[in-house]
């Protein structure tokens, strides 16, 4: 099997209240999509405007990207906050520093 790049992501909406969880093999593109879907009901990122992203990680295999996804999103909203807090403590938006 070959290896490549997966990101498991969470995006948050300007007020930091809502959590999209997501897994992609492009992030930067992922991004862009998210953003130029804000406001689109049609999704549940652009639903409630998860653009910003604020956590992710890296996989080399798919597998083990989508179960990281599922996990994260079966945890209560408290777990992920600190996941968050423990990889960002301030909650900074990093779309323009994944995309330099």
């Amino acid at each position: 099997m070959w290896n490549y790049n997966f990101y498991v992501y969470i995006t948050t909406n300007p007020e930091k209240t809502v959590l999209y969880i997501g897994v992609t093999n492009d992030l930067i593109r992922r991004l862009h999509e998210h953003t130029e879907n804000k406001g689109d009901a049609k999704t549940f990122a652009g639903k409630y405007y998860c653009y910003n992203l604020v956590y992710f990680e890296h996989y080399t295999h798919i597998g083990y990207a989508i179960e990281r996804e599922k996990q994260l999103k079966k945890l209560r909203r408290e777990k992920k906050d600190a996941l968050i807090d423990d990889f960002n403590p301030e909650w900074k938006f990093l779309n323009t520093e994944v995309s330099e």
